[in-house]
This record gives C-alpha cells, structure tokens and sequence, in this order.
C-alpha cells in the first residue's frame, strides 16, 4: 500500500497557514450569529434563500476542515452531499420522513462512504487525491443516474414530504420552519468543527498539512489522523445533502455532479480557506450574487463570480477575509506611529 504525502505539493502551496480558533468567542462572531435573526424579521422574502446559504455554509466548512486544516485536495466532495440527499430523500418517498432521523442517517452513510473510499484517498500526493476523488464523484454520478428507477434519474427525485420537525413545526412554503432548521444544524455543525480544529486533534492535521515528514518522528499517525478527518468531512456533507432534501422536498442528479464539487471549491476559495467563518463568508457572498446577479444577467452570472475570485486570487492569500485583514493590518501600522507622535 502506497504512504500518504507527507510534505505540501504545489496544488495546497498556495493555500495560507490555518488559523486555530480561540476558545474565547469574539464580539463580532456574536454580531454574526445574530444576523440570521435579523435576516428573519426584516428580509422574510428571502428566508429560502437563506435556508440555501445555511446549507452550504455547512458543505463548505466540511470542506474547509478537509482542505484548510489537513490539506486534503478533493475535487468530488459532493459525492457524500448527494448521498446524504439520496438517503434522506429515499427515507422520505418510502413512508420515512421525520427529519432528525433523515439527518443522521445521511451523515451515517455519507460518513461509511468516506471512510471506506479514505483508503484510497489519502494515497499518494495532491494531484493523485483530486484525480481519485473526481472519480469517485463521476462513478457515483453515473450510477444514480443508471439506477432510475431508484433514484429518478435526470428527472430527480420526488415525492418527498416531511413531518412535522418534533411533530410540532410543519415545513412550510414561506420556508420559516426550514429557516431556524437550517440554523440549528448550521450552528451545531460550526460547533463541532471549532472544536476539532481547536483541539490537539486539529493541531496535529495542521501539522500533517504544514510538514508531515516531521509528524511520523514524534510519535504521530499519519494515515489513521487522515482516514478519521476525511470520514468526518463526508458525514457532515451528508448533513448538508439531507438538509436540502429534506428543505426542498425534491434531490436532483445534479447534487453528486462534478460543478457542484467545483462551485464548493470556489466558495471556499472566495472566503478564505482555513478559517471557518470563510467557509461562511464565501457561501453568503456566492449565493447572494447568484441570486442578485442572475436577477439582472440569468445567463452570465458566473462571469461576474468568477472575475470577483480572479481579483481576490490576484491581491492575494486568503480569500474575502484574507483581504479585509490586510486592510485592517495596514490601518493598525498607520495609526500606530500617529499615537506614538501624540
């Protein structure tokens, strides 16, 4: 069996240095976590877009942990959203449709499917994992699409109705149900990668990612930290993939499709790798464009994304906050020799 690479190659050279969550929570991620309820009572035409934003902050931060901290390269990460939308859904046609449940059970089998295909993942160098993992997304595309009769084929999967969320709140059109749902999870997912990424768990990948030829000499495993944090990675896409099932009551073939592999890497490029709240970031200011953009240009939209990444690549590392902190950098060095003159 091939050793995983232990030193970074050019494909994650690029990337910046993962930040480690401070313990401490900062005023202005209580700020953020507030906006959602205010997003709530003043933009209430907006709430399934909102819902939509919540979803793939949770698919990007599983793809954050995955790339940002162990430096992991995929280009088929919506192999494990797909299968968690398939499983919920599926769950959902056959008379299953409480929604807890459907989560947990998208992230159990999203969550195997990582772990058995882990093995072939971690093997070799970047290029060798963006090459395994896209085929692994492709395989999996070209099955659901050949077992029709399951899945639905192109036409996608329907029929999917949901309980009632603790057999109190109904999921309804105007999406407010789907809304704190999406919150919740989001919320608790974020939860979670914090403290593994904080923890001496965490520290260790960064290490892996950062110089993993050292990591064998003090006693770590490289393989086993590897297999455990991609098999985590492909449970919460499976979260992400079941709540947009469950949410839009509808799973198309495009949900294991390469683009939106592509449009994930993207996102979190956009934001800022290695950072959790990029992952969110990046989400926020994609969907958003999407939906403003395509307002004006249904057709070019794209374009328009794609030239704000070019620009934000070319000032630098690090994405959106990548940049504001440069910013912020530049204006603390400013005003530092004004009060020292004072």
């Amino acid at each position: 069996m091939n050793k995983p690479s232990l030193s970074p190659t050019l494909v994650t050279d690029w990337l910046p240095v993962p930040r480690v969550p401070n313990d401490r929570w900062h005023k202005l991620e209580v700020v953020f976590w507030l906006l959602p309820f205010v997003v709530y009572f003043v933009f209430q035409g907006y709430l399934v877009l909102a819902s939509q934003i919540m979803i793939l902050g949770i698919f990007t931060l599983s793809l954050d942990l995955l790339m940002g901290y162990a430096g992991i390269v995929s280009l088929g990460h919506a192999a494990f959203f797909g299968l968690g939308a398939y499983t919920a859904g599926l769950l959902s046609v056959h008379g299953w449709g409480e929604p807890i449940s459907g989560v947990l059970l998208g992230a159990l089998v999203a969550g195997i499917f990582g772990f058995l295909s882990s093995f072939l993942v971690v093997r070799g160098n970047d290029l060798t994992r963006l090459m395994v993992t896209l085929g692994i997304c492709l395989m999996l595309y070209e099955v659901a699409n050949k077992a029709a009769h399951i899945t639905g084929g192109v036409d996608g999967l329907w029929g999917i109705s949901m309980w009632k969320l603790f057999g109190v709140f109904e999921f309804d059109l105007a999406g407010k149900t789907a809304f704190f749902y999406s919150f919740v999870v989001l919320f608790l997912m974020f939860l979670l990668i914090r403290r593994i990424a904080s923890s001496t768990f965490g520290l260790s990948l960064i290490g892996i990612r950062e110089g993993g030829k050292r990591m064998p000499a003090i006693g770590a495993d490289v393989t086993r930290r590897l297999i455990i944090v991609y098999t985590v990675a492909a449970a919460i896409a499976g979260v992400a993939g079941a709540l947009l099932a469950q949410t839009t009551q509808f799973v198309g073939l495009d949900s294991l499709g390469f683009n939106r592999s592509a449009d994930l890497l993207i996102v979190l490029v956009l934001g800022g790798t290695g950072r959790l709240y990029g992952a969110l970031v990046g989400a926020i200011v994609f969907m958003v464009a999407q939906d403003q953009i395509a307002n004006v240009n249904p057709v070019y939209w794209q374009f328009w994304v794609g030239l704000l990444l070019v620009v934000i690549v070319m000032v630098g590392q690090g994405g959106i906050l990548g940049v504001f902190d440069r910013i912020r950098d530049k204006w603390r060095s400013r005003a530092a020799p004004q009060e020292e003159h004072a």
